[in-house]
């Protein structure tokens, strides 16, 4: 969902940007890449991709985003950053026990075979190194697409060059 300016807003629901299309509080910018429709007794609406709201809404600032199991997995696109495999857990590199704190620079995805084999250490006491150093995500719409597995690719033009 689009505001009026064209500043992507969020991800909602097909049946929601249905409503709001039809009780005239959104247009449909870009519809469906298949081309379906939706018919009712009397009416026929495009099935909507992408949406622009009528009204513009004023979206307040937010300045880091939460650190969630969800948007950490995105950030470290779902493999361990040990191994390289499919990760499954969250992993401290600073070991809670000893003081590290739960943010997103001490945190990584990893796999349970490497969580059990790190166990409390430290990456230097098992002589491991992290290939990237762990940070907050950033970028405008890093927050839109937290929660989403996959994007559209007509949502791309909207979201800016840091989504694709």
């Amino acid at each position: 969902m689009l505001n009026t300016t064209f500043e992507p807003l969020t991800a909602l629901p097909l049946r929601r940007a249905i409503v709001m299309v039809v009780c005239g509080k959104a247009e449909v910018v870009h519809g469906d890449s298949a081309g379906m429709t939706l018919h009712s007794a009397t009416a026929e609406v495009e099935i909507p991709s992408v949406i622009r709201l009528s009204n513009f809404v004023r979206v307040p600032y937010r300045g880091r985003v939460p650190l969630t199991r969800a948007a950490l997995m995105l950030r470290d696109n779902h493999r361990c950053v040990y191994c390289g495999a499919r990760a499954e857990t969250i992993d401290h590199v600073l070991p809670r026990s000893r003081g590290g704190p739960h943010t997103w620079e001490n945190c990584v995805a990893c796999c349970t075979k490497c969580n059990h084999r790190k166990a409390d250490k430290t990456l230097s006491e098992l002589g491991w190194r992290l290939p990237v150093a762990p940070q907050a995500p950033r970028g405008r719409h890093w927050r839109l697409l937290a929660g989403l597995s996959e994007t559209d690719p007509l949502w791309l033009p909207y979201l800016g060059e840091s989504a694709a």
